[in-house]
């Protein structure tokens, strides 16, 4: 071999290991990065599940930081403490926060299509909706309608079925509910509000007094262990159940699309698998004070725990499906999620019915 050559093969042997060690150097640098994102809150500071505790925000939190070695640190502001309780969506998409945790169905007059990704009434329990969200495609729907607006959403928590809410006044038929005011978010307000009740929503901080104080005569939050924490056995004592406008309840979290794209791909699977984990153990946690819950706030707190009478079901049904009916008819991004969830619905209830229920009607 000539010299020439020897020299030549010699450069490009130094060069290729200095590309390696550079490529090397890149890839070592883009895993060092670190990340300081903030998270807001549409709830107040101290909450179970919608700030604090087992698959809360501030959970998800600490789980990320923890998974990531702490590249990717997340500062919580629950409502207040950095905006208002419902600006978080406007806050993430503008880029002015990273994040933020909340429910979709707070959005409405922004998306109509949202609140199918919170609850349906009369829709699917959170076994079918979680279905639907992560293998049935719901997913990929909810991010092209928010793509739009640079937000990338997922399903971070769940409180499973709630309850129908508390009344000043026991109901005694559908006409019970004419003149009523009621605090209800969501789908459920557009169909009370056919039935003649006045609905107001209102952040979770503002229930008990205006419930108290006779601002309202009804009102629905969560479940026994939220609601006895908000006092709201105190200013009403007629409690019903059915879970008919909420059979499930999802947590929302919604991230900048910038900034969500600027993280590598390892920290967005974290993300997603922290968001994840948040959602399973958010719901165990809720079916784990609640049964306590309820029990103490009937035998030591005389509140009257019953269904719905079955004619009030049976309207609320009626109502329901023209409701939804109008609302796809209105606008082509609702009904195609709309006719989505329905397809998928059926589908799901045909082996509920099999399966849960026939299990559920054994009595256990």
């Amino acid at each position: 071999m000539s010299l020439n050559r020897r020299k030549f093969l010699g450069a490009g042997a130094i060069a290729a290991g200095a590309g390696l060690t550079l490529g090397a150097s890149s890839i070592a640098a883009a895993s060092e990065k670190t990340f300081n994102w903030k998270m807001t809150n549409a709830y107040a500071p101290g909450s179970p599940f919608y700030v604090q505790g087992p698959g809360s925000p501030t959970d998800f939190c600490k789980r990320v930081e923890a998974m990531s070695n702490g590249r990717l640190k997340i500062q919580h502001f629950a409502a207040g403490e950095l905006i208002p309780a419902l600006e978080g969506f406007d806050a993430v998409s503008s880029g002015m926060v990273e994040m933020n945790a909340a429910n979709a169905f707070f959005w409405a007059g922004k998306i109509p299509a949202a609140q199918f990704f919170t609850a349906v009434p009369f829709g699917m329990n959170t076994q079918g909706m979680n279905a639907w969200l992560y293998n049935g495609g719901a997913l990929q729907l909810w991010e092209e309608l928010y793509e739009p607006h640079g937000l990338v959403p997922m399903p971070m928590g769940n409180t499973g079925t709630q309850m129908t809410g508390w009344f000043r006044q026991p109901l005694e038929n559908v006409d019970s509910l004419k003149g009523l005011k009621m605090r209800v978010p969501g789908l459920a307000g557009k169909v009370y509000s056919e039935l003649g009740v006045a609905v107001r929503l209102l952040p979770g901080g503002e229930i008990f007094p205006a419930l108290e104080r006779g601002v309202i005569d009804a009102a629905e939050f969560v479940g026994p262990f939220q609601d006895r924490r908000m006092g709201l056995h105190k200013a009403a004592k007629n409690y019903y159940t059915t879970g008919w406008h909420e059979p499930t309840n999802v947590t929302e979290l919604i991230i900048n699309k910038k900034a969500w794209d600027s993280l590598p791909a390892d920290l967005q699977a974290i993300v997603r698998i922290c968001a994840q984990a948040c959602n399973a153990e958010s719901l165990a946690w809720s079916d784990a004070v609640n049964a306590d819950a309820l029990e103490d706030l009937v035998s030591n707190e005389g509140v009257i725990a019953k269904p719905l009478p079955t004619d009030i079901i049976t309207r609320l049904r009626e109502v329901t499906n023209d409701t939804l009916a109008s609302m796809a008819a209105a606008d082509p991004s609702t009904r195609k999620v709309h006719d989505h969830f329905m397809a998928f619905r059926k589908k799901y209830s045909t082996w509920s019915a099999t399966g849960e229920k026939g299990f559920m009607d054994l009595g256990v």
